[in-house]
């Protein structure tokens, strides 16, 4: 469970959609009406008729409040009923258990039990230490479909798992926050993590954010302080805080659930960059921008998937073209918030001449090539790409100079290691 194992991205389908019933679960389902919809182009708007309504019921394990107005469980609720919209379904029908403990197996199995108990044919769970009950319950209820978010376990039929390249948006968020650290004179950057070299996800998130802070700002430092917690809000304002107090950070950055961070950074008069979703609301003197998801990409994805199961559940996993969906800034799955006025100047420019150099896959953040820039007076941002050993914080090489980017199995389940310029504690 430590590690999150290798994830293979599933290309988009053209799918001939033919809804899935809800009838028993025990006995199969009933299908009826089609939707017009195209898994071809997920996150894309598609309009459905009122008599052509998908009968497909969606249930949704979070582990946080539905009514959250930021954070983790505010952008994948967002994300679902985003994609149940753009596919004709009522997003007021989605069957919903929230506030279910990460890694209480006991809870998680009780939650899934209630959502299909209530008629749910696909069942998404948000949160990575869901995957057990997950897994157990795709294995009890064959003829549900069961989808879990940030984990790595899956089956061939009735269960797959999905994440995606944040760590390009955590570059990204990083040269905004590198920005700062020039305008403001201060190489102290805070970073409060839920975890850090125990998990590969919270890991190379930090390592990505470092390096794009560091391609503006070579002298900047990352002070990491670990709460071993995804979501505590508590610890979370405690940890911004000491990283304020004990470094003098300038920015605080983060990978934890909620806007605490961003609000004890505007409270002491610094700034900060936020995750899940945009800050800028709850943090509007202080937020710079946010490494965000764009869940609805994948969420759309999905549905249409299990609509064209036709009531078969055992075709989910062939339909979404293997067990494993991982995409990036390419496919804008992810990205980042737009930018507030607390930015400095041109980090706009910056920001999208590296995404542009993501996008095109001429270049990804674990490589032995290191990006810096020149901009001219007029903002016209020129990148200079350097072969340069990738290093850990104890003088390992972990990329030769000019070698390609780490493979995606050590970014999401391999990397556990500090890139130099990272300090824990």
């Amino acid at each position: 469970m430590k590690k999150i194992l290798a994830l293979a991205l599933a290309a988009a389908m053209s799918l001939s959609l033919a809804a899935c019933g809800s009838g028993d679960k025990s006995n199969g389902k009933d299908s009826s009406a089609s939707n017009p919809g195209s898994a071809s182009n997920p996150g894309s708007s598609v309009s459905t008729p009122e008599d052509n309504k998908p009968s497909l019921k969606v249930g949704a394990i979070y582990i946080n409040s539905q009514n959250d107005t930021s954070g983790y469980t505010f952008q994948h609720h967002n994300g679902i009923t985003t994609a149940m919209k753009a596919l004709g379904m009522d997003p007021a029908e989605l069957i919903i258990v929230d506030g279910v403990p990460d890694g209480d197996d006991t809870a998680v199995a009780t939650a899934i039990d209630t959502v299909v108990n209530q008629g749910a044919d696909i069942v998404f769970g948000i949160s990575f230490g869901y995957l057990n009950a997950m897994e157990q319950k795709a294995a009890d209820y064959p003829d549900v479909i069961f989808s879990h978010g940030t984990g790595y376990k899956s089956n061939d039929t009735n269960f797959n798992n999905y994440f995606g390249r944040i760590y390009q948006a955590r570059y990204l968020a990083g040269i905004a926050a590198g920005m700062k650290t020039l305008e403001l004179e201060n190489n102290n950057i805070g970073y409060v993590a839920a975890y850090n070299l125990d998990y590969a996800e919270t890991c190379s998130g930090i390592n990505a954010f470092a390096l794009g802070a560091q391609s503006v700002n070579p002298d900047a430092v990352v002070h990491v302080n670990v709460i071993n917690a995804w979501g505590d809000e508590t610890l979370e304002r405690q940890a911004a805080q000491a990283l304020i107090d004990t470094y003098g950070c300038c920015v605080i950055s983060q990978h934890c659930d909620s806007a605490q961070p961003q609000l004890v950074a505007q409270e002491n008069g610094v700034f900060g960059c936020g995750y899940n979703s945009d800050m800028t609301e709850q943090a509007p003197n202080g937020h710079l921008t946010a490494a965000v998801w764009h869940w609805n990409v994948y969420y759309q994805t999905a549905l249409e998937a299990a609509i064209a199961c036709n009531g078969d559940a055992t075709k989910f996993v062939e339909n979404m073209n293997g067990p494993a969906y991982y995409a990036g800034l390419k496919e804008n799955f992810v990205d980042v918030s737009p930018l507030s006025s607390n930015c400095a100047p041109n980090t706009q420019a910056v920001i999208d001449a590296v995404r542009e150099l993501i996008v095109s896959g001429e270049w990804d953040v674990f490589s032995g090539v290191k990006l810096s820039y020149n901009i001219s007076e007029d903002g016209k941002v020129e990148i200079v790409r350097t072969d340069a050993d990738l290093v850990d914080n104890q003088g390992n090489v972990i990329v030769a100079a000019g070698g390609p980017s780490v493979e995606d199995s050590v970014i999401t389940g391999g990397m556990d290691y500090n890139v130099a310029g990272v300090e824990e504690g």
